[in-house]
């Protein structure tokens, strides 16, 4: 789907290749990730342009300060588009909404860098990446001032505290989709393993970025 200055929708078909779980060598490699932070930092740019149009947007991923450009919420490797290895585009903006672009930018880091505990990512096919070097590339390649990092760090505390809220609403509506992920993920304890895992390894972040 295409948004349009004039808010309306198109359909267009985008050439390239989605990665999905068990995530593929290729999309975990820096340039991809970059690659991905710098079209979401043209994404922003553009999206600052344009006015905010009256519509009923979603509240599932959406930022609790709300703002006042659309940020997507929802980019993950499945979500973006790739021609050899680097990303072109972004799919999928059910969970579009009003936000900070830093929120959005955070939300990206915690599923591509990936910030997330070993035994998770390893599930989702990520081989032992350097994540807290990993996280400064996104900082470094968006532009991120000092202000700038300290305040994405202080974003990814919200979600780790809050960890499966969003899936246990989806597991408690009956999605199927959402059963099978938490199932094979390891159940909730997957979310308290990975607060554990954040509040032991949360400072080398910070060191990381300074």
């Amino acid at each position: 789907m295409e948004i349009q200055a004039d808010g309306r929708e198109r359909l267009r078909f985008i050439e390239g290749d989605v990665a999905v779980p068990p995530f593929p060598a290729w999309v975990q490699t820096d340039h991809a990730l970059s690659s991905i932070a710098d079209l979401m930092r043209s994404f922003h740019e553009a999206s600052s342009r344009l006015p905010v149009i009256r519509a009923k947007w979603s509240d599932e991923l959406a930022d609790p300060c709300g703002g006042t450009m659309i940020c997507h919420n929802d980019v993950c490797p499945e979500n973006v588009v790739f021609r050899d290895g680097e990303a072109v585009a972004l799919l999928d903006f059910d969970f579009a909404a009003p936000g900070r672009p830093l929120f959005d930018l955070a939300a990206f880091a915690r599923m591509c860098v990936p910030i997330d505990d070993d035994l998770s990512a390893s599930r989702l096919g990520f081989r032992e990446l350097d994540r807290p070097a990993r996280l400064r590339l996104v900082a470094e390649t968006y532009g991120l001032n000092a202000e700038g990092r300290h305040t994405l760090v202080e974003l990814l505390d919200r979600p780790m505290e809050n960890g499966g809220s969003f899936v246990q609403r989806r597991v408690d509506a009956g999605d199927l989709n959402f059963i099978r992920m938490l199932d094979e993920m390891g159940g909730m304890e997957r979310y308290e393993r990975r607060l554990r895992w954040w509040h032991a390894s949360r400072e080398t972040f910070v060191r990381t970025l300074r």
